[in-house]
This record gives C-alpha cells, structure tokens and sequence, in this order.
C-alpha cells in the first residue's frame, strides 16, 4: 500500500466530522438550539417540526437576539459568547459554551438565522450557506431554520429512522427541557399542528403537566441540603416503578445529564424496596457549584464529571432514602415522619410483638381459611384498650380477622386493607437488624479449600488496594498469582453462594463506587437474607392483640410498605371500590 502524505484537512470536512460529534439525529438539532434559546434568557420557545424533523426544524424564541455584526460570527467554528478564557471553562453555568453546534448544522443542512435586538429598528437573516446578510421582520428574539438534515451527507440520512420515530425522540427532547426549566413556556408543533404546549409555571405543576397527574400522586418530594449540594425534586414510588429506566430524569445545574453516578446513587436508593429489575421513576435537580463539575466531557454535553463523586454519591442518595423512607400509611395519614420503634411508646409495641410470636412458636399452624373474632371482642395494642372510634386514627386501622394464614385484614377510615404478614414483619426485622448492626464488620467463614480464578488486572489491584474493605465484608480475596486471585474466606451467613461470582461483583463495584457505599449494600443484602428466615411464617396462627402489634410497627418502621425483596406488604381497598365491587347504589 502506497504511503499517503499528511495534509491539512478542508474546513467542510472538519466541520462534517464535527456535526458528526454533535449532530446524530433531529432530536440532536432541537436539543442544541434549545440550549442557545435558554443562554439567550428566552421566556417563551416555540418548535416547529415537519416530517420528524428531517424536512424542516424551526426553533423561535424571545431572547436577547444576535447583533447584526455578530451574526456571521455566531456561523464560525469555536465561536461563543459563553466563554472567553480558562477561568469561564472551569465554571461554566450556561446551557451552551462549545461554540460548535450552529457551525456542526450548518455544515450537513440548509439552514438560516433570523434575530433582532431591543436595540436594532428591524431584524436580520442570515443565509449560513451563502453567508448572504439581508434585512427580515420579527420581533426581538430570534428565529433558526433548519432544512433537509443531512442533504449534502446522503449515506448519513440513510441511518435515520422513520418519521414517527424522530418525532418521538424530539419530543423527548423538549419534555427534558421542559423540566429543567419551568420558568420558560415551550410549544412543540408538527407538520403544522401542536402537539404540546406547557405555559411557564412553578415546578411541581411543570411536573405534572410533563409526567402527569399519577406521577405526582405516586412520588416523594425530595429536598435535602448537604453542605455545599442541594438535591430536589420528586422519586416514584415502587409502585410505580416501570420495566424500563425511561421516566428517569437527572439534571445539574439545569442541565439534563445521563450520570452513571447519579444514576446508581439514585439506584441505590431503591436496593430493598424495588422488585426484581424494576426500574425507578423520579426527577432529581441537582444544585452545585459550577466549578465543582466538569460539564466539558462531551460533545453532546450529557456527561459529566464531579470533583468529589463520592460526596455527590452520598447526598443524592440520602436524599433520596430519606424521601421514601416514610410509609404510605403516614403520608395518608399527614405524618411528616415515621416514629421510630425505639422511640417513646414505640419500644413497647415491639416488644409486645416480639413476646406474642415468641410465646406463639410452639403452636400448631391454624388451618388454612378464615379465623376472626366476635365484632365486640376487646383487643389490646401497645398496651391500651382504645375506644373502636380510635382505631380510624390508626393509618392501618384495626385487625378483624386472619386468611389463610398468611394475610391480616383490618378496617381503618378508608375502607380495607390487607397486609402480608409475612412480607411486613420481614421489613420491621430488617430495618431493626440494620440500626442495631451499625457499620459492624460481616462476619467471615473461612474456607477449607480456597476458591480460585481467573482476574483482570483490575481485579487484582482492587483486591490488593482495597484488602481491608473486602475483609469488613467477610471476604478474603489475594492475589495466588499475577493473574489469578484466591478466595480464603466469605460471608459466613451466605452458605452455598457462588463465591467467585459474589468475588467478581463486589471487586467490581470496589473498582467504580466508594468503599463504604459498598460496604453498606453487602451488609444489607445479609441482613436482608437474616430478616427473611427470622420473619414470622405463613400458617402462624395470631391473635388480635398480635396483629395489631404489628400493625402499629409497621406504621412506625420506616420504608415499611414493601418487603425487603421490593415486594408489597399492604394493600389498601377503598369503601367506594367495595361498592362497585356489590353494584351499591346502582
């Protein structure tokens, strides 16, 4: 093969390879040309789109405009009025400050700006092709247009999707903007009809205008300051937790941001009250210095990179925990926080609990059906016999009878409800086992035989750097060769684990997040497995008195309405839907 000769590339061609950094797709478009429509302190911003944004993309906002003299500048690779030094680039606090996007589009469509000042007698249009400068009318603000994507760049047109799909996507795009920034009205139309328009408003109402009324019913507000950091916004409910993570919405400094630490804190949040691989719905802003976050990581502006991850790490995820640490039952009820059961009078209704399951471990299982007791009976809990009119300011109501042995049914103010007593009691254990355990090591089994692998350099220089982590876990894992590590010790409460995959997941998470996070997450995982196996058990049979034990724990146990498995504990069946159910009324 002949050699080539290195030359210097043509400005087309540099700013194609560009466009191909920035600009994918029409969604790509409207995303950067919001982001200059915000920067220009833009109250009002209407989109325009034509089949999916691929014949016509048109964005008019309210701003400030561009100068007439600035105009041809704004078409220029590396220019912007964002930044203009060193200093500007490690604090960036605007949308935009690459000065890449208008030249990127430029260069792979046909495209034009028109703008006007307070101060000019009329606007100006731009022709980005011909460079052509020619005196337009509108108002102040300014208007781009963006025609046939990709026209000079056939093969890449051919990677678009159909019409419908780009749509979907740009739309996606507004709907992120929109909840960065309720201040701003935003109107999206298509091939000349509007699809969605949201007036400017205060934050909770953008969050339902944009995720709806359910989300907001089903959420958690979030708000927590942690030194220099402020996490707000809301978290979904486990109920409403969906098979895919696309109702995850992540911002810095109002900037939409696809975080795998953000992501996982928030994650991490969920661990033991989320099912299987279920995904969270929530909306976290996060408000920090802009000079502790690196926003300069990506062309498309969506990653970033902070100071002190761990910090950051620890506030959205408390933030979060400490939102959906309060149970259904009390935000019905208008209790701002659970009592702890080793609070004032709650000692008493856990050991109540305790005592009567102890003292019932040796009776036989009651047969399946069933059992209840006379609708006069007296019952006790926490040690007082209240009047029946009481029991309607319990938010889990009074225990009426036992079914099947599995679940307890009470009456409260709304109407039924029905509790897993298995699935209850596993969450009161767990939580128990977690404020009495402390950050108190794991205790390890060793092994007779030692487990040995295969490792990645990675893996063995965690194993090696984090030795003293590992071993507050219950593992120890050195290195038996330079590229094999052995296994000496594990969780002694994990009998019959794949060790070397327990090995590989934990290095791996030691390798990425900071050790105490993991530390804290192993130990919930074995003491979720201990609350499991120490959690009374299907076909106990109980008495009034104990069932009502348990509901006043459940009520004061924190994340108390699913089980540490992220499977419900109670359900709530409403006087109206047992009307529906009997056609009362009707």
């Amino acid at each position: 093969m002949a050699r080539r000769p290195i030359r210097e590339l043509p400005d087309e061609l540099i700013s194609q390879i560009a466009a191909g950094e920035v600009v994918d797709r029409p969604a790509a478009v409207v995303r950067e040309l919001l982001d200059n429509a915000l920067d220009a302190a833009a109250t009002e911003v209407t989109v325009r789109l034509m089949a999916g944004g691929v014949r016509s993309i048109v964005v008019e906002d309210d701003g400030v405009g561009i100068p007439q003299d600035e105009l041809p500048m704004a078409l220029k690779r590396h220019a912007t009025s964002k930044i203009a030094s060193l200093d500007d680039l490690q604090g960036v606090a605007t949308m935009g400050f690459r000065g890449e996007a208008l030249a990127a589009i430029g260069s792979v469509s046909e495209m034009s700006i028109v703008s006007r000042t307070a101060q000019a007698p009329h606007a100006f249009r731009l022709d980005a092709r011909s460079g052509e400068l020619s005196p337009a009318a509108r108002g102040v603000g300014t208007s781009v247009e963006v025609r046939e994507l990709f026209f000079s760049t056939p093969a890449r047109r051919k990677f678009l999707k159909t019409d419908a799909t780009e749509l979907a996507h740009c739309i996606e795009c507004l709907r992120r903007h929109a909840l960065a920034r309720c201040d701003v009205g935003f109107s999206l139309w298509h091939d000349g009809r509007l699809l969605h328009q949201w007036q400017r408003t205060d934050t909770d109402k953008r969050l339902v205008d944009v995720l709806g009324d359910e989300f907001i019913a089903q959420s958690r507000q979030v708000n927590a300051n942690v030194g220099p950091l402020r996490v707000h916004g809301r978290a979904g409910t486990p109920d409403v937790a969906r098979a895919r993570g696309d109702q995850q919405f992540a911002y810095v400094n109002g900037r939409f941001v696809r975080d795998k630490l953000l992501a996982h804190a928030a994650r991490a949040a969920y661990d033991d009250v989320l099912h299987g691989q279920r995904q969270p719905a929530y909306a976290l802003y996060l408000e920090i210095d802009p000079a502790r976050v690196d926003v300069n990581v990506h062309p498309t502006k969506i990653e970033v990179r902070f100071r002190d991850s761990r910090e950051v790490h620890q506030a959205v995820r408390h933030a979060v925990e400490e939102a959906l640490s309060v149970p259904r039952s009390a935000v019905d009820a208008g209790v701002a926080s659970p009592v702890h059961p080793f609070h004032t009078g709650g000692a008493q209704a856990g050991l109540a609990w305790q005592e009567a399951t102890v003292l019932r471990a040796q009776e036989p299982p009651a047969a399946w059906g069933l059992r209840s007791e006379p609708a006069g009976a007296d019952f006790i809990a926490n040690g007082a016999a209240p009047a029946d009119d009481a029991s309607h300011a319990w938010p889990l109501g009074r225990a009426v009878a036992q079914l099947a042995g599995i679940y307890i049914l009470a009456e409260n103010s709304h109407g039924l409800v029905i509790v897993d007593m298995h699935a209850a009691h596993e969450r009161i254990v767990y939580e128990r086992l977690k404020r009495s355990m402390g950050a108190s090591a794991i205790e390890a089994q060793p092994l007779l035989i030692p487990a040995t692998f295969a490792a990645t350099p990675q893996e063995i220089a965690t194993a090696q750097g984090k030795a003293e982590t590992l071993r507050a876990l219950g593992l120890d894992i050195t290195p038996l060769s330079a590229a094999t590590l052995a296994i000496r010790s594990r969780p002694a409460a994990l009998e019959g684990a794949d060790v070397v995959a327990l090995a590989r997941s934990v290095l791996a998470e030691l390798a990425q997040y900071d050790a105490s996070d993991v530390i804290e997450r192993a130990q919930h995982e074995l003491l979720s497995t201990m609350a499991c196996h120490g959690a009374v058990r299907a076909n106990r049979r109980l008495t009034l008195d104990e069932m009502n034990a348990l509901l006043r724990d459940m009520e004061r146990t924190e994340r108390s309405d699913q089980c540490n498995h992220g499977r419900p504990t109670w359900r709530q069946v409403s006087i109206r839907e047992l009307d529906t159910l009997f056609l009362r009324g009707r």
